[in-house]
């Protein structure tokens, strides 16, 4: 009798996950999710769930809230957060993409309320130890940053999203739609161009890699036309990843939450019910 109900939940963690992750994606709406009751203690229990795609999508959801400043605080100390975060990085059951995304939101989060210089040293303290769980096998991360023609609304944002998250080797991304960029970590073995020739699929996009010369003017650089053929992820279902921002904080504390504001709220009191009933019952 209990088997079924949890095995008849199984889908609506992974949807409510998904759908906390979306909200989570867009920059108005994060401020209201951490303010929330339910949600964060919510994710939190989500880094433990069995299922590594609830986890993965919890994460991501984490690393979108946390590039927000005015959240970390909060986050960071919020019962259990880094600790689960740690139990991510440790259990050698944690497929390697999970681990450095993992890693990524608990150094944004330590990291909060220091001066930079500590900001620095602690970061590469950090990931000095991350390496040491990860193991010599994984290489270290790389950031690129793709200016993408075509991408200016919902749709085409979630096209790119199933697009990279199809790569085998994509850690996190992260969207500015204002400036139709993507900033992806992927690991280093990982050819930039297979991002460009996965975006190129949609039929309706296109990717530039943005690159800064020596006086550090930003351009944008064409990939070869050359398709490459691109490993596909077969171990993490339905998605990926986030990376700290390079543009300035766009952030600003708002009032209402996010573009519709009575379906994020709506959805928002759906997700809490959701969450204490799974967790607390």
């Amino acid at each position: 009798e209990k088997m079924n109900s949890t095995m008849s939940e199984e889908p609506d963690a992974l949807s409510v996950v998904n759908q906390l992750r979306d909200l989570a994606a867009d920059p108005l709406n994060r401020r209201a999710i951490v303010q929330d009751q339910g949600c964060l203690p919510g994710l939190i229990l989500f880094l433990d769930h069995p299922n590594p795609p609830v986890v993965h999508s919890a994460l991501l959801a984490l690393r979108y809230l946390a590039e927000c400043r005015a959240n970390r605080e909060k986050m960071k100390s919020e019962l259990g957060m880094m600790l689960s975060l740690q139990n991510v990085i440790q259990k050698t059951t944690t497929p390697g993409e999970t681990k450095l995304l993992a890693s990524e939101v608990y150094d944004i989060l330590q990291s909060s309320n220091m001066s930079d210089m500590d900001n620095v040293n602690e970061m590469n303290y950090r990931r000095r130890k991350a390496q040491f769980f990860l193991g010599s096998t994984n290489k270290r991360a790389k950031t690129v940053v793709l200016h993408i023609d075509g991408l200016d609304d919902t749709s085409r944002r979630n096209l790119c999203e199933e697009a990279l998250l199809k790569i085998k080797g994509v850690i996190s991304f992260t969207f500015q739609m204002a400036v139709q960029r993507c900033v992806v970590r992927i690991r280093s073995d990982l050819k930039a161009e297979a991002l460009a020739t996965a975006i190129a699929s949609t039929k309706v996009m296109k990717a530039q890699q943005v690159v800064k010369s020596e006086s550090g003017e930003e351009m944008l650089v064409p990939f070869q036309d050359a398709p490459v053929e691109v490993e596909q992820n077969t171990d993490l279902p339905e998605y990926l990843p986030e990376d700290e921002s390079p543009t300035k904080e766009q952030d600003k504390a708002v009032s209402r939450v996010g573009s519709h504001p009575e379906g994020a709220a709506s959805w928002l009191s759906t997700a809490a019910n959701f969450l204490s009933r799974s967790f607390y019952w």
